[in-house]
């Protein structure tokens, strides 16, 4: 079956998380992605978190679908090189700090005037313009100025960090949907590409909902709330007899008579003040006694068997060991069987989003560093005395 981005060729020039997410979204859904690597360290996520003879298993995950070619970008040829690529591409990932391209001849200018149906997917910590644009910025710190760093955690302690590098991921997301709009742009148009510009913290801030908003209005200044959802109740997590935790979230009107009703709490049902959510965030402490005592009282299975007996969203916090055991993720496809360079069984991500027609998948493994150097230089007409020459130096 034809996936829907068949055809499309990527070029990504992107290491660790953010551009090479976006790459790795895209390969699954048919893109022909080639990634380039330095020589001989190639792309420092080989080298994050646990390794495996050598590899992050987390390569498994960033690098499926793609073809890896080693080229020094720093040279002449391999600047070439990568022109050539480029003059038969349709999108360009990049997530170096801005002007690094264009030092380098690789432009957004340069390379339109080479190919201009080139689509070129720019990410970095704060945007190609704008006074902080020549600044470092990793996910962490785009998580902190887009707002969310300050909003994580207890009232009145350090700040914490998402566990993931969720900053990276969002800005990814984000450029997915850039460089899909920019290809139907381009249908539409006469085949004229884009650049596409996604900075770290604006990805984030995208997802701060009434953050400004009510300080435009109030003067409001939201501030963490823990494991509770402010102007919502009830939400939060409740702490169970067997000391898990249950996530209730009651905070729909009729759901909330429903969850009253389970915990024998005829009088917060029935006062009127309680029946609408902002009546309810007035008096939030109170409905959140009634629903801990009642929690306290029970086993976590025992909670969320009643919970949902009365159709009342809930739910556990699953660590890794629940997803793996999980019958909907794998009913779902959502934990995918793989192997390892070295054969050894690996359980991967499964493919999102799940499209009806046209379903993405995982037609090649992570590739090892610069395995197909070769296949690819050989397409583009450098012969293999040329290649052994360029090996031999170091720059392949």
């Amino acid at each position: 079956m034809q996936k829907p981005l068949q055809g499309i060729r990527v070029i990504e020039l992107g290491q660790l998380i953010a551009g090479p997410f976006a790459a790795k979204m895209l390969g699954e859904f048919g893109a022909d992605v080639i990634k380039i690597e330095p020589p001989g360290t190639g792309d420092p996520l080989r080298k994050w978190r646990l390794l495996h003879e050598g590899t992050s298993v987390w390569w498994a995950v960033s690098s499926r679908n793609k073809r890896s070619v080693t080229l020094d970008l720093r040279e002449p040829e391999g600047q070439d090189v990568v022109r050539k690529l480029i003059a038969e591409a349709d999108v360009l990932v990049e997530n170096f700090r801005p002007g690094t391209l264009e030092g380098w001849g690789l432009g957004w200018k340069d390379l339109h005037a080479l190919n201009p149906k080139l689509v070129m997917l720019r990410v970095s910590g704060y945007g190609q313009t704008g006074p902080y644009r020549d600044r470092p910025g990793f996910g962490v710190v785009g998580e902190a100025m887009g707002g969310l760093r300050h909003l994580s955690g207890e009232p009145d302690r350090t700040p914490v960090r998402v566990g993931v590098s969720i900053g990276d991921s969002l800005s990814a997301l984000h450029g997915v949907i850039g460089v899909l709009l920019a290809l139907r742009h381009r249908d539409q148009n006469g085949g004229e590409g884009q650049e596409i510009d996604v900075a770290l913290y604006e990805s984030v801030f995208n997802m701060m909902e009434s953050l400004i908003p009510e300080f435009s209005v109030f003067g409001a200044v939201r501030q963490p709330a823990g494991s509770s959802l402010p102007g919502i109740a009830p939400s939060n997590a409740y702490r169970c007899r067997d000391g898990r935790y249950a996530l209730i979230a009651g905070n729909g009107d009729s759901i909330y008579q429903r969850l009253m009703a389970l915990i024998e709490r005829p009088d917060l049902a029935a006062d009127p003040a309680l029946a609408h959510n902002d009546g309810r965030v007035k008096q939030v402490e109170l409905i959140d006694a009634a629903i801990s005592a009642w929690a306290a009282s029970l086993d976590l299975d025992e909670v969320l068997a009643k919970l949902t007996a009365e159709r009342i969203p809930a739910g556990k916090i699953y660590d890794a060991a629940d997803i793996a055991s999980d019958p909907h993720y794998k009913a779902r496809d959502m934990l995918l069987d793989s192997q390892l360079e070295d054969g050894t069984p690996v359980t991967l991500p499964g493919i999102v989003p799940k499209l009806g027609s046209t379903p993405g998948g995982v037609s090649r493994p992570a590739p090892t560093l610069g395995q197909h150097t070769d296949e690819v230089l050989e397409q583009l007409g450098i012969d293999a005395g040329q290649r052994a020459e360029w090996r031999a130096r170091g720059l392949i």
